[in-house]
């Protein structure tokens, strides 16, 4: 069965959730380092899980304005499209992912080093649920 990937992009750590084979629920997976060869890593994840579409988290503005962080995913995507010819790239909306994953692991009271190795794997999570539960909504909606 097939899963979507979800990747929530940094400078440091590329945060890395998953659906389940019925696009319905997102889990965390983990995190690649970004400064590595982290494109070999995900060309492992994404044989593993057979997967066929990747949400990547496009930053904009609160204001709803695009920026250069945009333009260097915009750029980054095109790079993954060309390396991955058969997955399906989407871009999505990540505005307030990291806020809410932050917020989450507050709230969980855990410590300082293992929240900042985790929350962006919760961003990534958050993305991709978002991105499944409008698509499952829209999927009966005619001209959806």
């Amino acid at each position: 069965m097939e899963h979507i990937l979800a990747l929530d992009i940094g400078t440091v750590r590329i945060g890395i959730a998953i659906s389940d084979p019925l696009g319905i629920f997102a889990q965390g997976v983990g995190f690649l380092n970004a400064q590595g060869s982290w494109l070999e890593d995900l060309a492992l994840l994404i044989r593993k899980h057979n997967v066929k579409k990747v949400v990547i988290g496009l930053p904009i503005r609160t204001n709803g304005k695009k920026d250069r962080e945009a333009d260097a995913i915009n750029e980054l995507t095109d790079k993954l499209k060309e390396k991955f010819p058969d997955i399906t790239f989407i871009l999505w909306d990540e505005r307030f992912t990291t806020t809410l994953a932050q917020n989450y692991l507050r709230d969980s009271g855990m410590s300082g080093k293992k929240k900042r190795n985790k929350v962006d794997m919760i961003a990534a999570t958050v993305l991709l649920q978002s991105y499944l539960d409008y698509s499952n909504l829209t999927k009966d909606i005619p001209n959806q």
